[in-house]
């Protein structure tokens, strides 16, 4: 099993919302900076949102800026993304990634290639 498993995707119609959730099994979310990302079909893998550790500092891609917020809970080592107003274009695998931050304040979601553990991913649907 993965060290991050991801849950909570679905189908859903234009306008509704989802809820994604990514536990993390083997560490603890001190010192992790954590992303989501996604990937529709045909399509290259892109940043959506990343929380650092300790000050909880967030970035959001400019497409889901306003609809998507991201919170992570320490108690239950789990990251949420909770999404609203969702698009037929946010339609993707939707994966959680963690890297060990350097310092508090670090997180990116232009650099897929920092985050060295990832998840199966979870499959979002957005569909009349």
């Amino acid at each position: 099993q993965s060290d991050l498993v991801e849950s909570g995707g679905g189908l859903v119609q234009p306008g509704g919302s989802l809820r994604l959730s990514c536990s993390l099994s083997r560490f603890v979310l001190d010192y992790l900076a954590i992303g989501w990302f996604r990937q529709a079909p045909g399509k290259e893998r892109e940043g959506v949102s990343c929380i650092s550790y300790q000050d909880d500092s967030s970035i959001y891609a400019d497409s889901v800026k306003g609809r998507f917020t991201i919170s992570r809970d320490n108690a239950k080592n789990t990251v949420f993304l909770q999404m609203n107003s969702l698009k037929p274009e946010d339609t993707a695998v939707y994966y959680c990634a963690a890297f060990l931050a350097p310092f508090p304040g670090t997180c990116t979601v232009d650099e897929d290639g920092r985050y060295d553990y990832w998840g199966q991913g979870t499959q979002v649907i957005v569909s009349s």
